[in-house]
């Protein structure tokens, strides 16, 4: 059909290589079969580029509720970057979904630039006029002398008719993305003759810190020239590849997996977390989405938040309690979680949850997650294990826990007459602290016993301060806090104590960012917190959402930033070291502006140290302009802590009259960064993939 042929047009498929689908969705009655199918319906145009991944099936919360007319195996859903909903679709068959997601799949892993010159070619035949090329260079955030462009372009019309077609344009854009400062540092170790011997390679490898016997290997792998293959040599094609690949990114990849010891005490980790997981957007009127869910599982998070409130038909609903935003149903958040909770990683999930529910909802939510859960969901203490003490990641592979009030054993008190604080509430209600006594007593909840009943390790109890702490510590027992009380605790402990608990756990998220749903940077003050030695020894839930502005989108395996024993007062190692930063190039970054056409980004990098307070400092970076920019400038860093040290790269378009507009960033820690010449690739707020936009750096780090 034709509205199947201009859809796949919009995706990059030629027209007649795959059967059209139907959109599946909500829609309104004029827009479905007189027995209530859904029928195909107009979408907006989508970009490949725009797509982070194909999921098959009803698994997505639209197919999930709307797709139940369709076959599971004709469904697929699109996932976008960013905050963008999913496209779900139908296929008439199954063959015709499979052809769908590999074409899709497929069309992802094509060169970008193909979608920027179909755009660019305004009379679709398929050539580029210079005026064409003008347009697309604007496109592509590239401010480029006209007399300079025009001298390429012709250097490139072989033919002699004024337009670029076929392998003229491959030139053109081969020319385009040069990148000199590559070629040169090829010459630095090449010499003359422009080939990189086995040894001059082993040289170069040797000065970035790698193994020299990779050598073979990558000469056997990378290499487009077969004759220069067998020579065990490698030419620039090879080296550029070499960098551009794993093998030449800044974050170690084998911190990419679990390397750690993770058999210590639940209580010796940093938790990748999230608040206020069901959101999607700002925490007002936004939408609230099992997707959220989803997402955040699949970026490695590790704890997740259900704010639980009273639900129509009996039903207990999630969303965020007296403001505008939409309800998902407590079951459904329960299902995705079954679905994802160990897709990315293996180790344990926590559910944190906020309950205002009454005692016959809270029943329900306790059935629904051993239903759901089955054998995932821990009820007893681990066999052999005193359930007083915390076990350890390793020993709950595959468990979800959950986090809530539980009631004293054994129940002293009837059924339903129970009531204990509610720590969430003291989080959110502390604020004000001239209304805490009358904000406690409000606070006050009771507690059925099936839902205490699944509450093993993670016991939620109002903080009972440093002191009362420090003489009865209680390892499965956690507190809730904001990040402005923490800061007040540092200050009336002062800064300098070591105030180790050896137990007790503390969750701080920063409450500054309310209205923008997810919290998104509390790293400084988690770090804070850990230097004061609460976090050792504490499972330091201290509420860090692992995103863009912490630990690279959840890069880092969750639940594993071991920060080392648990002995109260333990001090941060003093190992003085420098870390010496050189901000070579940007390679095409993306174009903010894209409805005007003459805009070009004025790149302006930071480089910002999170740690140690003496080591937290922001350092900005001269400008540059456009598409390629090139600084070579060098910072240097004394750094105090760098075992808690975590640098983050920043890349915004400099306005010297207004804020600087965010472009992309990435952050790793210190202890996972590899010195020599690294790529960085950028991500954008929410974490996704900006590729192929990246830094090319040089870093150095010793200790002093």
């Amino acid at each position: 059909p034709r509205r199947g042929r201009q859809l796949l047009s919009r995706l990059g498929l030629q027209p007649g290589y795959l059967a059209g689908c139907s959109w599946v969705g909500k829609m309104p009655r004029d827009h479905l079969h007189p027995q209530g199918d859904p029928i195909p319906t107009r979408v907006p145009a989508v970009s490949v580029m725009h797509v982070e991944g194909v999921r098959e099936g009803h698994q997505s919360e639209g197919l999930r509720k709307y797709g139940a007319a369709f076959p599971e195996r004709h469904c697929f859903t699109l996932v976008f970057k960013g905050k963008r909903k999913n496209l779900d679709l139908a296929a008439r068959g199954e063959e015709d979904a499979r052809h769908w997601v590999q074409g899709v799949t497929k069309l992802m892993g094509r060169l970008w630039i193909h979608g920027v010159l179909q755009r660019a070619d305004r009379n679709k035949d398929n050539k580029m006029s210079f005026r064409e090329v003008k347009s697309m260079l604007r496109m592509i955030n590239i401010d480029m002398d006209d007399v300079y462009a025009y001298k390429l372009f012709k250097e490139c019309d072989r033919s002699g008719d004024e337009r670029l077609e076929g392998r003229e344009l491959e030139e053109f854009c081969r020319r385009l993305l040069r990148r000199p400062e590559l070629e040169e540092l090829f010459g630095c170790y090449s010499g003359e003759d422009h080939v990189l011997s086995a040894e001059e390679l082993r040289d170069f490898l040797r000065d970035q810190g790698e193994d020299a016997s990779l050598v073979p290997a990558l000469c056997n792998t990378s290499l487009l020239c077969p004759a220069a293959r067998q020579q065990d040599l490698m030419m620039l094609d090879g080296f550029m590849m070499y960098l551009l690949s794993a093998a030449g990114d800044i974050l170690n990849q084998e911190h990419t997996k679990v390397h750690q010891d993770m058999s210590q005490p639940l209580c010796h980790y940093f938790i990748s977390s999230s608040h206020n997981t069901y959101l999607t957007r700002n925490q007002i009127g936004g939408t609230s989405s099992t997707e959220a869910y989803v997402r955040v599982l699949m970026a490695g998070c590790r704890c997740v938040e259900l704010d639980c409130w009273e639900g129509s038909d009996g039903e207990p609903v999630v969303y965020h309690g007296h403001t505008l935003t939409s309800k998902i149903l407590f079951r459904d958040v329960i299902e995705s979680i079954r679905d994802y909770a160990f897709k990315q990683s293996p180790y344990p999930v926590i559910l944190s949850l906020e309950n205002h529910c009454g005692l016959e909802q809270q029943a329900t939510m306790a059935r629904h997650m051993k239903a759901i859960l089955g054998d995932m969901l821990l009820t007893q203490p681990l066999e052999g294990q005193d359930p007083h003490d915390l076990p350890s990641p390793e020993q709950l592979k595959g468990k979800v826990l959950v986090k809530g009030k539980k009631l004293p054993e054994p129940w002293h008190e009837p059924r339903g007459l129970t009531s204990l604080l509610d720590p969430e509430e003291e989080e959110e209600e502390e604020e004000e602290e001239e209304e805490e006594d009358k904000l406690q007593e409000r606070s006050r909840r009771r507690v059925a016993p099936e839902l205490s009943a699944v509450v093993v390790y993670c016991q939620a109890v109002p903080f009972p301060g440093l002191a009362q702490a420090l003489r009865h510590p209680r390892p499965c027992e956690m507190s809730s806090f904001s990040e402005r009380k923490a800061r007040k605790l540092i200050k009336e402990a002062g800064e300098g104590d070591g105030m180790g608990t050896g137990t007790e756990r503390l969750r701080a998220p920063d409450l500054s960012g309310m209205q923008d749903g997810a919290v998104t940077d509390v790293l400084s003050p988690g770090v804070k917190v850990w230097n004061q030695g609460w976090g050792l020894g504490s499972r330091a839930e201290i509420k860090i959402w692992v995103s863009v502005q912490s630990l690279g989108s959840g890069r880092v395996p969750p639940m594993s930033l071991s920060l080392g024993p648990t002995t109260p007062g333990w001090p941060v190692p003093q190992a003085p070291s420098t870390l010496c930063p050189q901000v070579i190039t940007a390679q095409q970054l993306p174009k903010l502006n894209r409805e005007k056409g003459s805009s070009i980004v004025d790149p302006f990098v930071r480089v910002e140290i999170h740690g140690v307070p003496a080591d937290c400092a922001p350092t900005p970076r001269p400008g540059a302009v456009g598409f390629n920019p090139r600084w070579e400038e060098t910072l240097s860093f004394q750094l105090r802590g760098a075992e808690l040290a975590l640098v983050r790269f920043v890349v915004e378009d400099y306005d010297s009259t207004s804020c600087n507009d965010f472009v992309g960033q990435f952050t790793l820690p210190l202890a996972s960064m590899r010195q020599g010449y690294r790529h960085i690739h950028l991500l954008s707020k929410d974490g996704a993939s900006l590729s192929p936009a990246t830094l090319f750096v040089h870093i150095r780090c010793k200790s002093l």
